[in-house]
């Protein structure tokens, strides 16, 4: 058995443990973060397994390792086997042996790594989302300032559009040069809606992008056949799945995204609780949102979210995070089986 290497990724030091299976030998050394270093020792060593954490720095060595054509694993440190717990010492050492001994054991959590082109479609799609937050963050501020001055904006979208912001930068906005003691607020609402304007037109340039990038991509057009799926949600699916055959059943995607409820049993003790949340956050927000609104516009939508809420106020959150589980479902077999939507059948209500 050749030797197993273990890398405590860090910002600016890494720490390699080198274990030798036949005799037991460990060898630790510290370089450098950066693919220089890295390189250097990879090819020196050629270990018959490297294992690291997943973190910033985890893409660009898991792209070296298939460059040097060495295998290597990906650790999940948010998995339960990984947790440290009542420990008195932890060390850079300890986490680089850690990941060798769960290696040996069958135990060490894993996360796929996709190729470097669906990492990159990924943080596009994050870099939209991010730029979405920071232009709600502004439309709030701008809302506070006017409500400061017992000024009413129009409700909701209305006040966003281009007549409104023209119209408020005309009759409200001023530079903040030009604004006295008692008028400083006007200064914040010019500069807030100049961030605004050019803020939207990097949000159109991405959008255009993404959706330039969406149409070379069979999944993204196979995902839009469904009535109430739109760009966005067809191409976030298609990211973070990225090859649907590596999920074996339809559980295990549901898990993957967090949509199914947490668990604690104990003999005859069997609770289901909230769902677990875990897995990429983006993709079960967007499928949760795209779920409130596919009502409009899929009958089989409709008539799922009406069968599990029954009619009841309380229970109608619980049916669309229901039916985005489903949604995800459905998505995930018309990829792997290239087949576009059909309407699935509806279990009736039991009695």
């Amino acid at each position: 058995m050749t030797a197993i290497l273990g890398i405590d990724l860090g910002k600016f030091k890494s720490v390699f443990c080198l274990f030798f299976p036949e005799t037991g030998e460990i060898r630790y050394e510290s370089l450098p973060t950066g693919k220089t270093a890295f390189r250097v020792y990879l090819s020196r060593t050629l270990p018959g397994m490297t294992l690291f954490e997943t973190s910033t720095a985890a893409a660009w060595v898991y792209d070296l390792c298939r460059e040097l054509n060495l295998p290597c694993r990906v650790a999940n440190p948010l998995g339960e086997a990984w947790q440290w717990r009542k420990v008195k010492r932890k060390t850079d050492r300890d986490d680089a042996y850690k990941l060798i001994r769960m290696h040996l054991l069958g135990e060490l959590p894993t996360v796929h790594m996709p190729p470097l082109e669906t990492r990159q479609y990924r943080a596009l799609i994050a870099f939209r989302q991010h730029l979405i937050e920071r232009r709600t963050a502004i439309y709030n501020h701008i809302r506070a300032l006017f409500q400061a001055q017992a000024i009413e904006l129009p409700a909701a979208h209305r006040a966003w559009s281009t007549e409104v912001r023209t119209s408020l930068k005309v009759m409200y906005a001023r530079p903040l040069a030009q604004c006295g003691p008692a008028e400083l607020w006007r200064g914040e609402v010019h500069v807030e809606l100049a961030l605004l304007e050019a803020l939207q037109t990097q949000i159109s340039r991405v959008e255009k992008q993404l959706d330039a990038l969406g149409k070379a991509r069979a999944g993204v057009a196979l995902l839009r056949t469904i009535p109430g799926v739109g760009p966005r949600t067809a191409e976030a699916v298609v990211a973070y799945l990225d090859d649907p055959h590596r999920f074996r059943t339809a559980r295990e995607v549901s898990a993957y995204a967090g949509l199914v409820p947490r668990q604690f049993q104990s003999g005859t003790i069997d609770r289901k609780g909230r769902i677990t949340k875990r897995g990429p956050a983006y993709l079960r927000k967007i499928l949760v949102e795209c779920a409130w609104l596919m009502g409009r516009y899929n009958a089989w939508a409709k008539r799922l979210v009406e069968r599990i809420s029954k009619g009841q106020k309380g229970r109608r959150k619980a049916a669309v995070v229901a039916l985005a589980r489903k949604l995800l479902v459905c998505c995930w077999a018309m990829l792997g089986k290239g087949q576009a939507w059909h309407e699935p059948e509806i279990a009736p209500a039991a009695a």
